[in-house]
């Protein structure tokens, strides 16, 4: 990898990236995400939480062992299962779902392929909401928001509500799409008292990138301010 990673918000505490699609997280045959920032920042930098593979967009590194503990922290904690840290997510798909808004509950288990899928059971379920609108013919946006942090969590909610992610040949057919659109959109959480709002766009795949995107830009450009 060439390319300098894109810094979005730089904090004396921390640092948020704009991973880009098709980069893994931690190092595998290559260097992976984390390696290459810290590369780039010549400095050590703690991870808190990933991002599949697949997916871009919006992931945090701190920048010492104290702001480290401190986000663990806020990754785990829930208030009336509200997560202490707000995460949303952009993603499209080709099919029209079964409903168009709402949550999505379920047990998660594993499938073949290195999959999972959802079941009806909730003992210990994931749990998203989401919103959804028509952008033009046969592609469709999802704002998901996950209230848990399960494996491919979004990819099999998705697949669940007969949606599957465009370019997500794990979950879908073969389309031979440019990317799997799934983008990591925004980020919500307090940080010593202060309100830290981020978002940022999708950059890279084609169908995030035309004029009829606009009308997602524009309904979704608080993501916060929506009735979770």
């Amino acid at each position: 990898m060439s390319n300098q990673l894109t810094i979005v918000f730089d904090h004396n505490d921390f640092l948020i990236f704009d991973k880009p699609p098709g980069l893994s997280f931690h190092s595998e045959n290559g260097p992976g995400f984390v390696v290459h920032a810290e590369q780039q920042l010549r400095s050590k930098l703690y991870s808190i939480h990933r991002l599949d593979k697949v997916t871009s967009g919006l992931i945090i590194l701190a920048k010492n062992k104290s702001a480290a503990a401190k986000f663990t922290q806020l990754f785990s904690q829930n208030s009336n299962n509200e997560k202490q840290i707000e995460k949303f997510y952009i993603a499209l798909s080709s099919q029209k779902p079964k409903k168009k808004q709402g949550w999505i509950k379920g047990d998660m288990v594993k499938a073949r392929r290195g999959a999972f899928k959802l079941l009806n059971s909730k003992e210990n379920p994931a749990i998203t909401r989401f919103y959804s609108q028509s952008v033009k013919p046969k592609i469709r946006a999802f704002l998901l928001k996950p209230y848990t942090g399960k494996t491919h969590q979004l990819r099999v909610a998705l697949k669940s509500l007969g949606s599957p992610i465009i370019g997500d040949t794990l979950y879908a057919s073969q389309d031979n799409s440019d990317r799997v659109y799934l983008h990591a959109f925004a980020l919500k959480f307090n940080w010593n008292d202060e309100v830290i709002q981020i978002k940022n766009w999708p950059s890279i795949g084609k169908h995030y990138l035309t004029n009829d995107f606009g009308i997602i830009k524009s309904i979704w450009s608080e993501p916060w301010n929506l009735d979770w």
